[in-house]
């Protein structure tokens, strides 16, 4: 019980939650354990988002496709997370990218109506996915649509932050430089100006196929100076 415990605690849907409500939550809950092994599929694009997932152990990468263009972002994400709970409600209940681990992980999952059992059975809970469900949301319709008026850097920022999590690591944008140039709005030359100057800035390096971001946290500044 001692082990279960602490890993729910280190989950944020179960931070603030007393010791005597989670034990009785592990009694009455089914939770279903999973092992995945290293590049194993965990989340498939276009599966039904049927119950919610947590990753408890070791990392995955999250690898978005841009549709109709020739682009791909990749992240990777360490445990203790949850793994898209956005998709388990609303209109589109479909997982828009694919997950696989990285190394072996293992993930806990609640089935929606067990799920929604615990949300109804403590405030704590509600509150907390109310929390994760805003931070994941909350995009400012002033950045998205200054997109395609700002600087390429600015519209560059606002590509990585908004499709990437704040505690994502080794992100990278594999892409073909006319589709990543149509998608900015932007000449080839501009990109690659831009570019250069975030790699001498040391928040990127990149190549003709890949760019790798080295410090999101830079992106982020200069999205949020455009404001």
């Amino acid at each position: 019980m001692n082990s279960m415990y602490e890993i729910l605690m280190e989950l944020p849907m179960f931070q603030g939650v007393s010791r005597d409500k989670l034990s009785e939550l592990i009694e009455k809950t089914p939770f279903h354990f999973l092992k995945y092994a290293d590049g194993e599929e965990v989340v498939s694009a276009g599966s039904a988002c049927t119950h919610i997932k947590f990753l408890i152990s070791g990392e995955v990468m999250v690898e978005i496709p841009c549709r109709n263009l020739r682009i791909k972002i990749r992240e990777t994400l360490s445990s203790p997370n949850v793994l898209g709970p956005e998709y388990l409600f609303g209109r589109k209940t479909e997982y828009p990218y694919n997950i696989y681990s990285r190394g072996e992980c293992g993930i806990l999952q609640i089935a929606k109506s067990d799920f929604i059992n615990i949300l109804h059975s403590d405030n704590i809970f509600l509150f907390n996915m109310l929390n994760i469900l805003s931070r994941n949301s909350q995009k400012n319709a002033e950045e998205l649509l200054s997109l395609s008026a700002g600087s390429v850097s600015e519209r560059f920022a606002y590509i990585v932050v908004s499709l990437t999590q704040h505690n994502a690591k080794d992100i990278k944008i594999l892409y073909k430089q006319k589709d990543m140039c149509s998608l900015l709005g932007i000449q080839r030359s501009s990109f690659i100006n831009a570019m250069d100057k975030l790699k001498d800035a040391g928040v990127i390096d990149y190549t003709l196929s890949e760019i790798m971001v080295n410090d999101r946290r830079v992106l982020f500044d200069i999205m949020r100076a455009a404001e």
